[in-house]
């Protein structure tokens, strides 16, 4: 009997080094995934930001749309206008935290009533 305790020595560590790789790629997907949210909000807020500023004041939406997030996160912000709307769209690439997932770069669509009064009037 004796023998036989002997060989179950060491088991449940061999059992625990192996299982530790699983547990620790299931914790790095759950940080990618708060973080995939994370960017995409900002971009959200980026755009929403870009198109209310230069939809009020006629200019400055880019520089406020990049100004309302992260500096470290690289958000480009294009604005467009019409004499109805004004359409910011803003892209932040997603950094893979979990090596070799290729995730698309976060874009947002903000859409906001042009009300420049240089162009709607008083």
């Amino acid at each position: 009997m004796n023998g036989r305790m002997r060989s179950d020595r060491g088991q449940v560590a061999i059992e625990y080094i192996g299982f530790v790789p699983i547990l620790l790629f299931v914790a790095l997907c759950g940080i990618q995934l708060g973080w995939v949210g994370y960017v995409h909000e900002q971009a959200d807020t980026a755009a929403r930001t870009a198109a209310r500023v230069e939809a009020r004041h006629g200019s400055g939406g880019e520089a406020a749309g990049v100004a309302a997030v992260r500096a470290g996160l690289g958000a480009h912000v294009e604005v467009t206008k019409t004499s109805d709307a004004v359409t910011a769209v803003a892209t932040i690439k997603v950094n893979s935290i979990v090596p070799g997932l290729d995730i698309p770069d976060a874009r947002a669509t903000a859409v906001m009533p042009n009300d420049d009064p240089k162009v709607t009037g008083p």
